[in-house]
């Protein structure tokens, strides 16, 4: 069944889950605030930009220790919240474009990135509306957004669509797993509230298999995966080959 069929919030051919735009942007102002509700972020993002220029270094021809090292390519980062991973991409030479189905969250990214002295093409729109506009991008970030959707294989095919033959897409997620649960629902949420309660749903979670073959389906092939794990001792996200929480893929367009 899908969401819209489960949610009465969810539109019928859309990406858009109401309920979660709400969710999010009932916390926007927590956003840049390292110690704050989206703290987690904060402490995983250099594991995501590292793994995002290794990967289109390798696609592009890149040193991923160059500081400019995606200069001149254009990226969306879809599902941007507050800009966490656009400013990053931006200050690392690309052309980004952020976008998020949240006003408010918009709101909050754009005068952040204006007090950074960043230059950042916010859009409060949706990923169909954007591939329905035609754009196109070299590098598509769907991270930490594809558990939140109402409608995953519409949101696949219309974020796939906009990648450039040759172009890279690169997702992070949580997997559907009891341990997934154990430790990103109820331990995070509950245990040490990390999130408020109710951000993940498990039924919405997805394992790496299901993603993989959604994007194979829309013309893009698996070129990297890797698990990313808590060490509480050190207070300290890494990669790792365990994926059973939480993961990243890449992806190229054939």
């Amino acid at each position: 069944m899908s969401a819209a069929a489960q949610n009465p919030t969810v539109d019928p051919g859309t990406t858009v889950d109401q309920d979660e735009i709400a969710h999010f942007s009932a916390i926007a102002s927590e956003w840049w605030a390292p110690n704050g509700k989206f703290a987690p972020l904060h402490r995983l993002n250099p594991i995501r930009i590292g793994f995002i220029k290794e990967e289109a270094a390798k696609l592009f021809g890149r040193d991923d220790r160059d500081p400019k090292a995606l200069d001149g390519l254009r990226v969306l980062d879809i599902g941007c919240g507050g800009g966490l991973l656009s400013e990053p991409m931006a200050r690392l030479g690309a052309t980004v474009v952020g976008a998020d189905a949240s006003e408010t969250n918009i709101g909050v990214a754009s005068l952040h990135a204006v007090e950074a002295g960043l230059d950042i093409d916010y859009r409060a729109t949706t990923a169909e509306a954007l591939a329905a506009a035609g754009e196109r991008f070299d590098i598509v970030l769907a991270m930490e957004i594809v558990e939140h959707v109402a409608d995953l294989p519409l949101f696949i095919r219309e974020t796939s669509a906009m990648v450039k033959p040759g172009g890279l897409m690169v997702l992070s997620t949580i997997n559907r797993t009891p341990k997934a649960w154990a430790l990103a629902i109820f331990g995070a949420e509950c245990v040490l509230r990390w999130l408020p309660r109710g951000t993940h749903s498990y039924e919405k979670l997805v394992r790496p298999s299901e993603l993989s073959a959604a994007l194979r389906e829309n013309g893009l092939d698996l070129s990297a995966e890797t698990g990313v794990v808590y060490n509480p001792l050190r207070d300290r996200w890494s990669t790792s080959s365990d994926m059973d929480v939480n993961y990243m893929i890449s992806a190229v367009r054939r």
